[in-house]
């Protein structure tokens, strides 16, 4: 019988100002059975566990001039880190979305979005890196 490859454990980190957003989809992570943790500060997206392989920042809910420039610092020191933004206003980001040669290019989804949507995105990316 062929092996079959181990799909590649998702670690979700969710940056979101809203609790009830970060609480809502954290659970629907857990019920799932996808690895995550939040914040509800911006601030600590620089901050994640080594194991995070996405964040889903919800940049909407933070001044943009806050987000930016730590969305770009993140990319610089994890550029292997698939990042997921959720927004209402992908244009006020972008710069930080630019494709840099260096980092992976992040996903903008449309505000609002489901959590099977931020997921499918995630492992969309997840599977064709195992290819």
């Amino acid at each position: 019988m062929p092996s079959r490859r181990a799909a590649k454990q998702i670690h979700v980190s969710i940056v979101a100002g809203n609790p009830a957003t970060l609480e809502g989809l954290r659970a629907y992570f857990d019920r799932v059975g996808v690895a995550s943790h939040g914040t509800e500060t911006v601030r600590d997206v620089e901050q994640m566990p080594p194991a995070t392989t996405a964040v889903v920042l919800f940049p909407d809910d933070f001044a943009v001039e806050e987000v930016e420039p730590r969305l770009l610092a993140l990319r610089r020191a994890r550029p292997s880190v698939l990042v997921v933004l959720v927004t209402r206003e992908p244009t006020s980001f972008k710069t930080a979305v630019s494709a840099d040669g260096r980092s992976l290019p992040p996903i903008v989804l449309p505000r609002p979005a489901f959590g099977w949507t931020i997921l499918d995105a995630i492992r969309e990316h997840a599977e064709a890196g195992d290819r």
